[in-house]
């Protein structure tokens, strides 16, 4: 066939090749299409002709019924598509009749696209296509607006492929590359990591019951008589040695699967592994299903096991979150139990055993912990109310509902909380005076009704009302020691009604010049009422008051705080007024300093007992600041609530007197007029004038309310607050203030030992000789001891009270020896000791000791000591307590002696032999008897420890001695006397020698868990941040860098902030308010204000009454003053100083 019809003899096949055109017109040829293609041509556009009129009507209405909805757009496509093939239809047959296969093959493909493009614009379902196509999808041609608005396309709209590689062909690696950016992230792959010691699953394996932790032997391996002990070879091991295959990597057989396929280079399937940890978890699951049954089980058989019931419950956190020791809950198992779920779990069980057991408060107060989370406010407080009023006879449960109103910060207010102490006392004096029928009194109320009492008035001082506090001590010292025979015989409510009208006279109080107590009143009242008019005192003018602003360039917020803190040292005194000035109510200035009866009358208890109300006397005096002998309360929470004196763990050991500086230990609770603030000591060293005065008169009217024996308690304690004076000024290095309170106390020393009733009181010379010593004078001193001992050295070893004087007397001559130079067995302190063990008669010290001497008085040691120690450890016997009195300055002087003689070898084993004997076989860190813990016998503990330990601290300081042996003593005393602050000082300072600190860190642990004091916290806490200061200090110095990485610098802000959260977390820490300051405090320094904030508040949630947490904010947050105030406002909190009040006197 030709190109062109006037060629087309050039190209026929049969042509001969004379008659073939030249080889330049071969182009216009086509030699591959032949006679046959020709007729297949021609047959095929014959039928094509006849076909085309019956089917071309068929698709137009095809094509109408699809496209009946289809947009404009769609039909001028197909429009076109129809006049284009109608056009090369006609182009087709007028030009000429042939047919070429090439346009009968894009016909059928163009026919075959249409097709598709109707299947593929049109949507259904799979299974309804009659013929299937090879694109079973829709193309959906409408416009996506979404395309418009992002600047992407869908995710889902974009095809999922992955790139083989990063190159790309044709360029030159060198120095062209492709930056793939669209690429996804590749997938990680999974790589299991071997497994430690302390994974869980790991855990898991060495807890479940299915796998022993050591081989066993077999039995006949007991029976061979070999040299040694032959170990049966694993049967993992002769299994897989006596079925090793033998190969090229492993011809010998010698290698085992493992090591064959790591030789083949082929890995090990992990599905052997996969199936242990499945069964691990099983027999895990297992544990728990049984232990769950075994619950089950004894609470069905005996619903009244309340502790069983208790464990079950606290069972369901390990069951839920994977706490405890039978937990395998995973992460994902974590995620999914819901807290609230495993609440309503608890809820639940808890209802089912007081179903069990309706009268037991112990379930019904994990009820209510437990619905803290659930229920309402108004809900659980109407609960509370419910529940001490089934049960107003129990001390304990008064004592959880205290707390609760008192650290429930959304319906907390000051007189909310002062209300429900008022109550609760009420109640409790009713039960216990029998007025209340229905509910006997338990054992041990009385106690509780004065503990209660004390936790009331520590409450107010804590929330800055520290005038109501002191009327509620003065007015229960009124009511106990000067009733009236006529109301004797009265229930406690009517007596306290008779009290009012005395109290509302305006007749001088306890502690206020001229008050002569509630008897004379009434007596004065019977006769007529005549009061004899008071003379005015002259001596009693008010000294003209400094301005409480020294600076007005100062911020604000600054001196606010001064002159809050300086009202709050000098007028927390009640105001009353003064009659012979012609003063009335109105006269006041702070009105919140006059005290209503009805504040305190409900608070109003008896206090029948002796020992209570000297109990009474001593807690007063200590709320003002005397010493006096530490655990006045039953319970360690309450102990734990007063902690909020930021000198507590600031004040350690002083290294001037190693052997003497525990002498007065710190109670840790701020006296009133005493507040600490951060980066604020004590400014003076006892009281303000008033207060001085006020203090005084305290003293000596109830001195001869009690008994001689009590009256020479008080006495020491006020002498040993002269004391504690001048040991605040020697700490302030104030020399003028040391001279002028030297005088004082000395004077007042004198004026003491001149009275008939304390002439021979040893105790009382020896804290004036003491108090001689301090201050200097050592001739003066030595003379006072020498008196002393001269008057009573006849008493010998059977004196405690001359034993401590002599222990004393030894021991400041120790220390005054060690700065001369070494003690020698001549020095005066062995004098003192040997004449103390002979009991003859005292004569000054001459520069010699007979060593006979020497060995007798050891011998007379040995033999006192083992008379006055207990033979068996045990503390049933009633005289115990007072025998162990008796032996804790015995022990001391023995030791020193044997010290000094022989060596610290000989007195360490002579405390240790002590020690052991004191302690009983019965006690130990665990100890749950709080009143053990908190009477006589612990503190002589505490004070053979102190001497034990101290001893050895010397003499490490002095000498080469190992520090084990101290660390050991310190370890053993604190296990047993976890809340003493004087062994934590010195375990402190001890390991502060060592520069690894994880010893401390797991003995903290260890002693933290096992008591309920935050006593080992606070000095975990204070251990951690003295090495962050040490280790800040090294860097601020700027070392070279090869000190450094010697240093520990593993995170301690970390760890720091990790201890206070535990410590916070637990019950007893949670309504610490020191705890929560110190928080506060570290969180700001470390330069997390924003976290700091978010601390404050979470501490407003558990210690909402404490003062000194909102002035500490006001310090470390001065743009927030206005809403600290107001929220010290709002909870009615005690203001002094109104903001308002300080711009007038910055006017001024």
């Amino acid at each position: 066939m030709a190109l062109f019809p006037s060629f087309a003899g050039l190209s026929g096949s049969n042509s001969s090749a004379e008659d073939r055109a030249p080889a330049d017109l071969e182009w216009l040829s086509n030699q591959s299409f032949t006679e046959d293609a020709l007729k297949t041509q021609r047959h095929a556009t014959e039928r094509l002709q006849a076909e085309e009129p019956a089917s071309s009507g068929q698709k137009r209405k095809e094509r109408e019924d699809s496209h009946g909805r289809s947009k404009k757009s769609k039909k001028k496509k197909k429009k076109k598509h129809k006049k284009r093939s109608r056009d090369n239809s006609e182009s087709s047959g007028s030009e000429s009749d042939t047919v070429y296969p090439s346009d009968l093959l894009k016909k059928d493909n163009a026919d075959r696209e249409e097709a598709q493009v109707r299947v593929s614009e049109t949507f259904m379902w799979l299974d309804d296509l009659q013929t299937p196509t090879d694109s079973p999808f829709c193309i959906d041609r409408r416009a996506d607006r979404a395309n418009w608005e992002y600047k992407s396309l869908y995710r889902g709209d974009i095809a999922r492929y992955k790139r083989k590689g990063n190159s790309c062909l044709g360029l030159d690696f060198r120095m062209q590359a492709v930056n793939w950016d669209d690429s996804g992230p590749e997938k990680k792959r999974m790589v299991k990591k071997p497994e430690r010691y302390f994974c869980p699953s790991t855990l898991q394996r060495l807890r479940s019951d299915s796998l022993p932790a050591l081989p066993v032997l077999s039995e006949g391996s007991a029976a061979n008589s070999d040299s040694y002990i032959k170990l049966p070879a694993c049967t993992e091991e002769q299994g897989s040695s006596a079925q090793a295959p033998v190969s090229w990597v492993n011809p010998l057989g010698i290698y085992d699967p493992g090591t064959s396929l790591w030789l083949e280079g082929k890995g090990q399937s992990e599905v052997k592994g996969d199936q242990q940890d499945v069964e691990f978890q099983g027999s895990s699951t297992t544990l728990l299903s049984a232990r769950v049954e075994e619950f089950n089980r004894k609470l069905r058989e005996n619903p009244t096991d309340i502790q069983m019931w208790l464990d079950f419950i606290h069972f369901q956190d390990e069951l839920a979150f994977g706490s405890g020791s039978y937990s395998v809950a995973s992460d994902s198992d974590m995620r999914k139990m819901s807290l609230r779920a495993v609440l309503e779990k608890k809820l639940s069980i808890v209802d089912k055993a007081v179903e069990s057991n309706p009268a037991n408060v112990d379930l019904k107060l994990e009820k209510l912990r437990l619905c803290k989370e659930l229920w309402e406010p108004a809900v659980l407080q109407k609960e509370w109310k419910k529940l001490v009023f089934v049960h107003p006879n129990s001390a304990p449960l008064w004592r959880k509902y205290l707390l609760f109103t008192q650290s429930h910060f959304s319906t907390f207010s000051v007189s909310k909380v002062n209300s429900v102490f008022g109550k609760c006392l009420s109640t409790l004096s009713a039960v216990q005076d029998g007025s209340m029928v229905s509910h006997p009194p338990l054992p041990g109320t009385q106690e509780d009704l004065l503990d209660i009492f004390l936790q009331q008035c520590h409450f107010l001082r804590q929330a800055g009302h520290t005038e109501k506090a002191v009327c509620l001590f003065q007015a229960l010292l009124d009511f106990t020691f000067f009733k009236p025979d006529s109301v004797k015989d009265l229930p406690t409510r009517q007596q306290v009604e008779f009290f009012e009208p005395f109290w509302d006279s305006g007749e001088p109080r306890i502690g206020e010049r001229g008050a002569r107590g509630w008897n004379a009143w009434m007596h004065q009242q019977e006769k007529g009422g005549w009061v004899i008019p008071p003379e005015p005192d002259d001596d009693d003018e008010e000294e003209p008051e400094d301005s409480e602003i020294k600076d007005k360039t100062r911020p604000k917020w600054k001196i606010w705080l001064d002159v809050e803190a300086s009202r709050e040292a000098n007028h927390w005194l009640p105001w009353r007024p003064d009659k012979t000035k012609g003063q009335s109510e109105e006269d006041c200035e702070d009105p919140d300093r006059q005290v209503l009866f009805d504040d305190i009358g409900p608070s109003v208890i008896r206090v029948d007992r002796p020992d209570l109300q000297l109990q009474l006397i001593l807690s007063f005096l200590q709320f003002l600041g005397l010493p006096g002998p530490s655990g006045r309360f039953s319970t360690t929470s309450s102990s734990n609530i007063l902690l909020d004196d930021l000198t507590f763990l600031e004040e350690g050991p002083d290294p001037e007197r190693p052997l003497t500086c525990y002498d007065l230990p710190m109670a840790g609770i701020c006296a009133v007029g005493h507040m600490t603030f951060l980066g604020n000591c004590r400014r003076q060293a006892g009281l303000c004038k008033a207060g001085e005065e006020f203090l005084q008169n305290v003293l000596q009217q109830t001195l001869p309310l009690v008994s001689a024996k009590d009256q020479a308690v008080i006495t020491l304690c006020w002498l040993q607050y002269e004391k504690l004076k001048v040991l605040r000024c020697l700490r302030s290095r104030n020399k003028r203030q040391l001279k002028s309170q030297g005088k004082r106390s000395k004077r007042l020393a004198k004026r003491l030992l001149k009275e008939p009733d304390n002439r021979g009181s040893l105790a009382l010379w020896r804290e004036y000789a003491h108090l001689e010593w301090l201050l200097g004078n050592l001739e003066e001193a030595r003379k006072v001891f020498d008196t002393a001992l001269a008057m009573g050295m006849s008493r010998g070893l059977n004196d405690p009270v001359l034993c401590n004087l002599c222990f004393l007397y030894a021991q400041l001559e120790v220390e005054q020896a060690l700065n001369g130079g070494t003690v020698s067995t001549s020095s005066k302190a062995v004098y003192i000791l040997t004449k103390l063990a002979e009991g003859a008669a005292y004569t000054p010290f001459s520069g010699q000791i007979n060593p006979v001497a020497i060995l007798k008085a050891r011998k007379a040691y040995e033999l006192a000591l083992s008379n006055f120690l207990p033979e068996q450890s045990t503390c049933s016997n009633s005289g115990a307590p007072k025998k162990l009195h008796r032996t804790s300055s015995l022990v001391g002087c023995f030791g020193l002696f044997q010290y000094l003689t022989m060596g610290i070898d000989a007195a360490d084993a002579v405390y240790s032999h002590a020690i052991q004997k004191l302690i009983p076989n019965n006690l130990n860190s665990e100890v749950t008897d709080v009143s053990l813990r908190t009477s006589k016998v612990f503190a002589d503990w505490e004070s053979v420890a102190m001497q034990h330990v101290a001893l050895l601290r010397h003499h490490t300081n002095t000498n080469v001695f190992p520090l084990s042996r101290l660390r050991l003593a310190l370890t053993d005393a604190i296990s047993l006397l976890p809340s003493s602050a004087s062994l934590w000082h010195l375990y402190l300072q001890t390991e502060n020698r060592y520069c690894s600190a994880s010893r401390a860190r797991r003995f903290f642990h260890s002693v933290a868990k096992k008591t309920d004091s935050v006593v080992p916290y606070l000095f975990a806490i204070t251990a951690e941040r003295q090495l962050k200061q040490q280790l800040d200090s090294v860097q601020r110095s700027r070392l070279s860098g090869e000190a450094l990485p010697t240093l520990q610098l593993n995170g301690l802000s970390n760890r720091i902030r990790s201890l206070f959260e535990t410590a916070t977390a637990t019950e007893h820490g949670a309504h610490c308010p020191l705890l929560w300051r110190m928080y506060l405090n570290f969180m700001v320094c470390d330069g997390n204000a924003e976290r700091g904030s978010g601390i404050f508040y979470k501490a407003l949630q558990d210690v909402p009454w404490v003062k000194g947490l909102y002035m500490d904010a006001v310090q470390l947050f001065p743009e927030r003053v206005e809403e600290f105030l107001d929220l010290m406002t709002e909870k009615e909190l005690r203001l002094r100083v109104p903001m308002e009040e300080v711009d007038i006197l910055l006017e001024d």
